[in-house]
């Protein structure tokens, strides 16, 4: 069975910086992107940064030149370092895998990681 386990959530101040790690294990198939997502109290969950198989890497423009997501393909591992944090970077952040096998795709999720920045 296929499982996310995140790590690295926390409570910090603003101006102040985490680093989330995600490790995936299980039978997924082939990966087709990694990434973190992340949702506020009663809003949807949105992409905060990926990166593909390629290499390539998208981020939110809301966290451009402060977060950097990373991974280590080796370990089927995604980081997410969070730098300059604010108020509104407060959410459940979410790590994704999205996974291909013969019969088609798939998305996977982790439990979820609380970060919390205080004012």
């Amino acid at each position: 069975q296929v499982q996310l386990v995140e790590s690295g959530g926390g409570l910090v101040q603003a101006g102040e910086s985490l680093r989330l790690s995600c490790a995936a294990s299980g039978s997924f198939g082939s990966i087709n992107a990694m990434g973190w997502y992340r949702q506020a109290p009663g809003k949807q969950r949105d992409l905060v940064a990926a990166v593909t198989s390629g290499g390539s890497t998208n981020y939110a423009d809301s966290v451009k030149g402060r977060f950097t997501i990373s991974r280590d393909n080796a370990k089927n591992m995604v980081y997410l370092q969070m730098n300059s944090l604010k108020p509104e970077d407060t959410a459940i952040y979410y790590c994704n895998l999205a996974a291909r096998r013969l019969t088609g795709r798939r998305d996977y999720w982790g439990q979820g990681t609380q970060v919390t920045v205080s004012s």
